[in-house]
Order: structure tokens, then C-alpha cells, then sequence
């Protein structure tokens, strides 16, 4: 893996941290945790260990293994529809300039690391995380495709594609997950340039006229 997605390590902390600090160097702990571990496998022990810090202080913050994990899975989430609403933002208004920037924020290095990708599969895939899953992040989910529609249904209009709107936007995104997902298990993955090329290249053949190969085109 390219150092952009390199497992990171987690920092000990100053015996007198703050108790904010404290329960986030806990769940940076239980990220690094369920990428080497499981959900399943994945104990409180384990995250002490990982943090270099006292059981008891991992159960004094989150009190069961349930609690820790929706925490993490609450953190994840935060952190993600924060990336991709402040991509938006920050990109012009024009829609080939915010799907750009929708595709670039699936890459961006706070988010993109081999551990955090490993601990969202995790929450995915393990059967007893799914009604958590569905109640902490299905709104979130749901904000996330509704905007992803709503551009591609613009550039659709203004390049006059004729194509379906949901159809569009899952293609984008099922490419991303899939990509994602392509990092994770290969045991030579790809760096995050070839990751991104692989996405504006589906992009680009919804969108010739706004996307190339190489992302947004330019005038």
C-alpha cells in the first residue's frame, strides 16, 4: 500500500489528557483495531493494548465494546459527510466542478487510509453492526445520494446525456466503493493516483463532454 492508505499508529497520550482527547485517541485505537482484527475479534483488551493504555481506562469511557464501536462507526461517518459537505463547498457552483470534487473527497488522505477503508468494510459486512449501521448512517447515506443525484441530474440537463439520474449517480458511486474495496483485498494495490484515474474514467464516459480521464475538463 502507497503511504496514503499505510496503517497509522496511534500516539500515547500525556497521562493528564483531556477527556476529549482521551476517548478520540480510543477510537483512532479501535479503527487501527478492527483493521487488524474484525469486528468480531476485536475486543476491548485489544484496544487498550493498541492504545497503550489500561483496560479500565477503555471501559471507563465507553463502558462496553457496543458502545466503543457505535462511537467509532459515529466518528467515521462525522468525518466522512464532513470531507465531502467541505469539498462541496469549496468547489465552484458550476456541476462538472462539484462532481470533481466529490471524486477527489473519496481520496482525500485524512480519510483515505488503509485502516479507516479496513474498519468501514468491517461495519459493512458484519452482520451485527448492520442495525447499528442502519440507524446511525442511514440518514447520512441517504444525504449523500441525494445530493450525488441532484448533480449528476445537472449535468445531465446541461450536456443532454439522456441518461437515467439514480442510474448515473450509483454507477459514480458503486465505483468508488469498489475501488475502495479493490485496495483493500489486492496484495499489490494500486497507488491513490491510479485509484482516482479508475473513477474519473467511469465518470467520464456518463459525462465526455464535462470529465476526462484525468478529471475535470478544462476550457
Amino acid at each position: 500500500m502507497n503511504g496514503s492508505t499505510a496503517t497509522a499508529k496511534v500516539v500515547p497520550l500525556p497521562r493528564k489528557a483531556s477527556r476529549e482527547v482521551r476517548r478520540q485517541q480510543l477510537i483512532d485505537a479501535t479503527i487501527e483495531t478492527l483493521a487488524r482484527r474484525g469486528y468480531a475479534q476485536t475486543t476491548m483488551t485489544d484496544v487498550a493494548i493498541t492504545a497503550g493504555v489500561s483496560h479500565g481506562l477503555v471501559n471507563f469511557h465507553f463502558e462496553t465494546k457496543e458502545k466503543l464501536l457505535t462511537e467509532t462507526l459515529m466518528f467515521l461517518a462525522a468525518e466522512y459527510r464532513d470531507n465531502w459537505q467541505a469539498a462541496l463547498a469549496a468547489a465552484p457552483a458550476d456541476a462538472a466542478a462539484q462532481l470533481n470534487a466529490l471524486i477527489a473527497a473519496d481520496f482525500n488522505e485524512r480519510i483515505y487510509t488503509r485502516s479507516k477503508l479496513i474498519a468501514w468494510c468491517a461495519f459493512w459486512g458484519e452482520a451485527q453492526s448492520r442495525p447499528i449501521y442502519q440507524e446511525k448512517c442511514g440518514p447520512n447515506d441517504m444525504a449523500y445520494i441525494t445530493m450525488l443525484e441532484g448533480v449528476c441530474a445537472r449535468l445531465i440537463a446541461e450536456g443532454g446525456y439522456g441518461l437515467h439520474v439514480a442510474r448515473a449517480a450509483r454507477v459514480v458511486r458503486v465505483t468508488v466503493e469498489g475501488v475502495w474495496m479493490d485496495l483493500i483485498n489486492m496484495t499489490a494495490p494500486y497507488s491513490r493516483e491510479e485509484a482516482l484515474k479508475t473513477v474519473y474514467l467511469s465518470a467520464s464516459s456518463l459525462f465526455p463532454k464535462h470529465l476526462t480521464a484525468d478529471g475535470l475538463k478544462r476550457a
